[in-house]
């Protein structure tokens, strides 16, 4: 009977989204104006809320996104609940921002901003550090959804900072701002960075070129110059307790874009990045447990317009296709950096040897978008992950690695998303993703075997006896169903 009920709403919220194709999209009355500002200074935000329902994950937590929808590394947490629920954050990260452009002479402009993420069920700014703490303690099948994130509960756990811009010397940027490489796949996902269709964002292990507290630098300093249709950049952050990055970060981009292609081209290189393990490893009341690693990236990401031209009878904006595509490949290993606090101020405790060897992630993507001018837009995304065994130990990978964490292992996830836009600041979605870890990336997960208590590797705290089992491999689907408002 429940399955008929979750059908049921799944159902109802595609044809919600359905119905909207009865609707005139001009004929929808927009109270916003198209921005909000005042000399220089525009206020922007959005608000994600819908309902969600998981085949194979946890009930709601403390994470950005209320669902953990992809725990492919470090949490382990396919726990074989199914869940049915209304939640916040599944297209896009709630967030409130003020955005400052204003012009002082002589071509130069004064540019800054400031934004912090929020969950718009409860009003309290995205703490993903917290939901480890909440957990802390409580057996393996009465967790939450935990996850580790760069929004750890900062005022501005988004970006702050404010620099100069000029068209013929460039734009000098300073503060806390996202990485190159976060920039470019919130560019070139198709799905924009979903927390709950997207792999690349719900896990920030590929837009912090390794850790997901890395994915924004605090301290840093970034300059990017264009020249025609070609664009270059430099960053670089001194790192600093309290943040995602103990020790120094450097990162490059070059990119162009010519008539309806578009490439960026990004390095990347972390020293004492912070990677928290996940609450089945933290005490009530103790240091989290963490493992700091340097981290070194690279990534190539392109996407292709195709503008059909006007549309019936060439009257108005025309029709439009994106195709996307990607590949990050991102070697971490061990620091030997002291440690103190991740981001948020939330004390931690390092394990050293958590890296044996260095563990290799490649990332893979590719997908399609397509727009059209009465205000639908159907997008299909594919994204794939590869990890390498990274153990040096004498201990054997089994069951073709999901005997343990550290072992080889792929990631494989496919997603749907239909979108209607009454107007450009209100939205409704539906959408469906199916996932499937294997072997190493599995281990670890409900139904899967794990190593024994002590291992180090795979070890088995309270409540977590319920995890043995001979699976090689764990799936999820996930249908959500939303409305977005943005200005």
């Amino acid at each position: 009977m429940k399955r008929v009920i979750v059908c049921a709403l799944a159902l109802a919220g595609f044809a919600a989204a359905a119905r909207a194709a009865d609707l005139d999209v001009g004929s929808i009355k927009d109270p916003l104006p198209d921005t909000i500002s005042w000399h220089g200074v525009t206020i922007y935000g959005t608000v994600d809320v819908g309902y969600a329902y998981q085949t194979n994950g946890r009930p709601l937590g403390s994470v950005v996104s209320d669902l953990e929808y992809s725990p492919f590394t470090t949490t382990r947490n396919f726990t074989g609940q199914s869940v049915s629920t209304i939640t916040a954050n599944a297209l896009e990260q709630s967030k409130i921002g003020v955005k400052v452009e204003e012009q002082i002479g002589y071509g130069w402009e004064a540019i800054g901003k400031l934004d912090t993420g929020f969950n718009p069920m409860t009003g309290e700014l995205s703490n993903g550090c917290s939901s480890f703490v909440q957990n802390a303690g409580i057996p393996y099948s009465q967790q939450t959804s935990n996850a580790d994130s760069g929004r750890c509960g900062q005022a501005f756990n988004g970006v702050a900072y404010a620099g100069v811009s000029n068209a013929s010397y460039g734009t000098l940027t300073v503060g806390r701002q996202q990485s190159f490489q976060l920039d470019g796949i919130a560019t070139y996902d198709p799905m924009g960075l979903s927390y709950a269709l997207s792999l690349i964002g719900y896990s920030g292990t590929n837009g912090g070129s390794g850790s997901t507290e890395a994915a924004r630098w605090d301290d840093s300093v970034k300059y990017v110059y264009r020249y025609g249709p070609v664009h270059a950049g430099v960053m670089y952050s001194d790192g600093g307790d309290a943040t995602g990055l103990y020790g120094t970060g450097l990162g490059f981009n070059v990119g162009g874009a010519y008539k309806g292609l578009s490439v960026d081209a990004v390095y990347t290189k972390e020293n004492a990045a912070v990677n928290l393990l996940g609450a089945n490893k933290d005490a009530v009341g103790a240091p989290l447990a963490a493992a700091i690693s340097n981290n070194e990236a690279w990534a190539i990401m392109g996407k292709y317009t195709y503008d059909f031209g006007g549309g019936f009878k060439d009257e108005g904006p025309g029709s439009k296709l994106t195709l996307f595509g990607g590949y990050t490949h991102i070697d971490v290993s061990n620091s030997n950096d002291t440690v103190g606090y991740a981001a948020g101020g939330y004390a931690i405790a390092d394990d050293h040897i958590y890296y044996t060897g260095t563990k290799v992630l490649q990332f893979a993507w590719t997908g399609a978008k397509y727009e059209l001018p009465s205000g639908w837009s159907f997008t299909g995304a594919y994204y794939y992950v590869d990890q390498s065994a990274y153990t040096s130990d004498n201990n054997v990978c089994t069951l073709g690695g999901a005997s343990r964490t550290n072992c080889a292992g792929t990631y494989n996830q496919g997603s749907f998303l239909v979108d209607y836009a009454f107007n450009k600041h209100f939205d409704v979605y539906a959408g469906v993703t199916y996932a499937i870890a294997e072997d190493g990336l599995a281990a670890g997960n409900n139904g899967t075997p794990c190593g024994v208590a002590g291992s180090g590797k795979c070890a088995q705290p309270a409540g977590y006896s319920q995890i043995n089992g001979t699976s090689a491999s764990v799936d999820t689907t996930a249908v959500v169903t939303g409305m977005r408002l943005r200005f």
